[in-house]
């Protein structure tokens, strides 16, 4: 009995754990960015030049579309960011306590990876994500009214995915 609940309890976890690997996937990727460009461990203790390492990071030319609005969002919040970090915080956790401060933190998600993708693969997604991808590729869907339709239209689009 005890094993059957110890073995109930771990799958709850692995699916949670699964369930958030997409949460805050920018975000997570900034502040690991900025702890790569900051070194030891032991520089990350100073707040001031955490603010600063993400001041720095934010400046650079070479950033993404993504990259850039989570600097953006960051920017104001720069202290609730250095506080976290500062102790050595996972990144996903730093996120998600920001999140609590600006919700919009963990909002900023990567585009999906559509090609070669089967019909079959279009119809696990959720029509929030066809729509997406459809608005991705600059594309309308006039006269979608069911998930089959977008799904249609997402397929007959396939050739416009950036590769």
């Amino acid at each position: 009995m005890q094993l059957v609940i110890l073995l109930i309890v771990l799958i709850a976890i692995i699916a949670n754990v699964r369930a958030d690997t997409k949460v805050c996937e920018v975000c997570s990727k900034v502040i690991d960015d900025v702890r790569a460009e900051m070194g030891p461990r032991s520089a990350w203790k100073n707040k001031s030049k955490v603010e600063e390492a993400l001041g720095k990071y934010c400046k650079r030319k070479d950033l993404g579309v993504k990259e850039k609005k989570i600097c953006y969002y960051l920017d104001p919040i720069k202290r609730d960011v250095a506080q976290p970090f500062s102790l050595g915080m996972p990144s996903e956790k730093v996120c998600k306590r920001l999140e609590k401060v600006n919700p919009e933190v963990c909002s900023v998600k990567y585009p999906m990876k559509t090609e070669k993708m089967d019909a079959q693969d279009y119809n696990k997604l959720r029509v929030k994500q066809l729509r997406q991808i459809l608005a991705d590729r600059g594309v309308e869907c006039k006269g979608c009214a069911e998930k089959k339709d977008f799904v249609k239209r997402a397929m007959e689009t396939e050739h416009m995915a950036e590769l």
